[in-house]
């Protein structure tokens, strides 16, 4: 073996180290700890490195046997039969810091042979993966963590994939909609779907890509027995490393319960609503039908052509404001699917102004339209707004028992959202009354049955929208609804 080795630094110059000058230079400029051992069981020698990973100096370690220094056992073991030959490479397994702590440690012992191949000593590579290590810990607690969830959560969990098939289901799927998640594995959305809840899918998924932001589903499910439920299901995104979306994860459950309970509430409030203007509406009946009386009486009393066209004229006028009346009257007490259809904002407003005209009349208060446009659409179920508009509305006149004003104003307020706000000029509701609002049954009127607000704040929100009320003590009480519009 040569004693001197050039290193070219360049073309023209070089530079010569001993075979000691460069062990030097390799121990200091391994990235890993290294400590050599004699035959007889002492550290020799050590690297910066070795001490900083387990916080030794030099001189606490250098003329040491290895026994001295915290080790396990099985190091002295190791040793011997490397002394004989034998190399350790890549083992993983647990050392002692200064300080006590625990470290995670990849070593490798060898063998180190002089120029006659004699074993004069023992080489130990350490490094530190106490990091690495504590990350797989973590992620594998992360997993049990997330299985163990999965497996015994009643909330059905699926992962789908960009073209919306399931790869991933719970198996509180069993339990819940009657399929095995080996079942799903591999369907799409829509096989699980009634055909007529693609539509809103798609738009709910749209905004999920659009927003980035997880989206609430409410559908009909068709179940493995062939049972249709309601299904209310949290759609979140899932980003890769580079920040690109490339699956989706649903927790869903059944709120086939909540909805018929919901149902029920509508309907006792409709039904509330209905008893209360039907003083209203049968007032506001009698005025025609008086003049139908009057002016049949004429017709039947005279022969001659033009006076009967005109009683005639005036009869069916009387006619129409019936049937009129009546229509709008019964839109509000008939039954209601739970169906979307596009509707303008303008028409629903001024149904429902027709439906408490009579009301308003009953007690001389003013209702005044504020329209800025009339092109406003929404995807919406009409019955269901009006059942909202008139509970406002009905509160509104009748927190003016001396008569008054209530103006409605629609603005758009971003470009797919408009704001209703109902203002009347009546008595106001104590401040610190106004977080009891919405609670059900609570009530300010001694008729009432507390489920108007309750009730229009669930519909709002099924709308995807939401009501702020604001009130003064003797100025009054303004209602803001903002909805999605088309």
């Amino acid at each position: 073996m040569s004693k001197n080795f050039p290193i070219f630094t360049n073309e023209n110059e070089s530079v010569v180290y001993n075979p000691d000058d460069l062990i030097d230079l390799f121990l200091d400029c391994t990235a890993d700890g290294i400590c050599m051992i004699d035959m007889e069981n002492r550290i020799i020698r050590v690297n910066h490195v070795y001490t900083k990973i387990f916080g030794y100096t030099e001189d606490d370690v250098i003329g040491k046997r290895v026994e001295q220094i915290t080790n396990p056992d099985l190091v002295r073991d190791i040793i011997e039969s490397v002394k004989s030959g034998n190399a350790f490479p890549d083992m993983v397994t647990q050392r002692y810091h200064k300080d006590g702590s625990i470290l995670d440690i990849a070593v490798s012992y060898s063998p180190f042979r002089n120029s006659c191949g004699e074993i004069i000593a023992v080489i130990a590579i350490f490094r530190d993966i106490t990091k690495h290590i504590n990350t797989e810990r973590e992620l594998k607690r992360t997993r049990e963590l997330y299985k163990l969830i999965t497996e015994n959560t009643t909330d059905m969990i699926k992962v789908y994939s960009l073209d919306k098939k399931i790869v991933y289901a719970s198996p509180s799927h069993e339990s819940g909609i009657g399929y095995t998640p080996n079942q799903l594995i591999g369907k799409s959305v829509y096989d699980i779907i009634l055909p007529e809840e693609k539509e809103q899918v798609e738009r709910v998924c749209k905004r999920l890509v659009e927003t980035g932001e997880p989206q609430l589903l409410q559908t009909k499910l068709r179940t493995g027995d062939n049972e249709i439920i309601y299904s209310e299901t949290t759609i979140s995104p899932i980003y890769n490393e580079q920040g690109v979306v490339d699956s989706y994860v649903t927790v869903g459950r059944d709120i086939t319960d909540r909805v018929k309970n919901d149902d029920a509430l509508r309907n006792l409030d409709r039904l509330s609503i209905i008893g209360q203007l039907a003083a209203g509406v049968a007032h506001e009946i009698r005025n025609p039908l008086t003049s139908l009386k009057g002016f049949s009486k004429l017709l039947k009393d005279t022969n001659k052509k033009e006076k009967q066209d005109g009683y005639l004229s005036i009869i069916m006028n009387e006619l129409d404001r019936i049937d009129m009346i009546v229509n709008e009257f019964m839109s509000l007490a008939k039954p209601q699917a739970i169906q979307f259809d596009q509707e303008n904002l303008n028409s629903i407003l001024e149904s429902t102004v027709n439906i408490l005209h009579p009301q308003a009349l009953l007690h001389n208060v003013q209702i005044t339209n504020h329209y800025q446009n009339n092109d406003i659409d929404l995807l919406c179920n009409p019955n269901q707004l009006k059942q909202v508009f008139v509970n406002f509305l009905k509160n509104a006149i009748e927190s003016m028992p001396f008569g008054g004003n209530v103006n409605i104003h629609v603005q758009r307020v971003e470009d797919k959202r408009v704001q209703i706000c109902f203002s009347d000029e009546g008595i106001g509701i104590d401040g610190e009354l106004m977080h009891y609002l919405g609670t059900p049954f609570y009530t300010t009127k001694d008729k009432g049955i507390g489920l108007g607000l309750t009730v229009s704040n669930k519909i709002i929100q099924e709308h995807n929208g939401t009501m702020r009320i604001e009130s003064l003590i003797d100025i009054g009480t303004t209602v803001k609804v903002e909805l999605e519009c088309l």
